[in-house]
């Protein structure tokens, strides 16, 4: 893949050294000439400059990875996790079948799962047909009918979220957009069967939440989970998009914030420079992760499992509160009248 990567600008430094060794190299071989000492110098100062750029990246340049257009997606992971034992499941019963939410039934290691993801397309004809990764209320009625299916036939479900957020088309909020949101959440919240969650990319607003509550919750390091996106904040704190950069760090949304902070309970590794630069590294790291949640997972009874779920969730938020002792009443004539 790292042939058709397309730098994002603090990148820039990074991939001139890259195209000068190559380009190096090929010139070594034709001329037949030894440049070895100078295009080692050259790999030595490239990698000084990825673990430079990449160890000290903001938030905002961890949005831009999230969002980064050679970042691998949810079809990617499922056919390094699955390959050919991923079987895709169609339809909410309803309307029709909504292309940006991939629903289907595979094995991970030894483990048979219902896996559900987002879905932002490859190409041009792609992304549009999946809305650019925003699905419809009936992408959620698909999700939420899977997950039901998994519960019957006592599946784990693992959910692979890379969304800036659900539809907001007329349309959608016509055929209930937020009331299948907040079913999700709530059926989410009490199914009997262990779920886990992962955002691979973008973990935007209730699009996200959506398939987002689960006995585990993990974040790839470069993805991010936010309540709005930075731009969207931005436009209501400071009445302008260029702001965005400020909004990301105050936003507090990436994965080592939502460490810090309980939301999330594992950072999965991505190699430096990004999970669009080693699909492969990216992918067994993913089901490293999930192997291992799944192997915990399945220790818990289920009751106990549903329980320690809900209380994980009612404890996000939390936050403390202090009386101020000395402060006496007013006592002034006439006080409160």
């Amino acid at each position: 893949m790292e042939e058709n990567i397309k730098g994002l600008d603090f990148e820039t430094p990074i991939l001139e050294l890259e195209h000068k060794i190559v380009q190096l190299e090929g010139f070594s071989r034709i001329a037949e000439i030894d440049l070895s000492d100078e295009i080692k110098k050259l790999r030595a100062r490239a990698a000084y400059l990825k673990k430079d750029i990449y160890k000290n990246l903001t938030p905002w340049q961890r949005v831009l990875l999230a969002r980064h257009q050679s970042r691998p997606q949810v079809t990617d992971y499922i056919q390094h996790l699955c390959g050919a034992d991923f079987v895709p499941l169609h339809g909410d019963r309803s309307f029709r079948d909504d292309p940006a939410m991939v629903c289907g039934m595979g094995k991970i290691g030894t483990h048979k799962v219902m896996l559900i993801g987002t879905r932002k397309g490859k190409n041009i004809h792609e992304r549009v047909t999946c809305h650019f990764g925003c699905p419809h209320p009936e992408g959620y009625r698909k999700a939420q009918l899977k997950m039901k299916l998994a519960e019957k036939f006592n599946l784990p479900i693992v959910t692979l979220i890379d969304t800036p957020g659900a539809y907001p088309g007329i349309g959608a909020e016509e055929r209930g957009q937020a009331l299948i949101i907040a079913q999700n959440i709530f059926e989410m919240s009490h199914l009997k069967t262990p779920i886990i969650c992962v955002v691979i990319g973008e973990g935007g607003s209730g699009g996200a939440l959506a398939i987002g509550v689960g006995d585990h919750f993990a974040i790839l390091e470069n993805a991010y989970f936010s309540v709005i996106s930075p731009e969207g904040c931005a436009a209501i704190l400071w009445k302008s998009n260029a702001k965005a950069p400020e909004a990301a760090k105050v936003l507090k949304l990436t994965s080592y914030d939502l460490l810090s902070l309980g939301i999330v309970d594992e950072i999965i590794p991505e190699p430096l420079g990004g999970a669009h630069r080693d699909y492969n590294t990216t992918a067994d790291n993913l089901k490293k992760s999930l192997l291992t949640a799944l192997d915990k997972l399945h220790t818990i009874p289920i009751d106990a499992l549903v329980q320690q779920r809900y209380e994980k969730y009612r404890k996000i938020g939390h936050f403390l509160e202090t009386q101020q002792k000395d402060l006496q009443p007013c006592t002034t004539k006439g006080a409160g009248r």
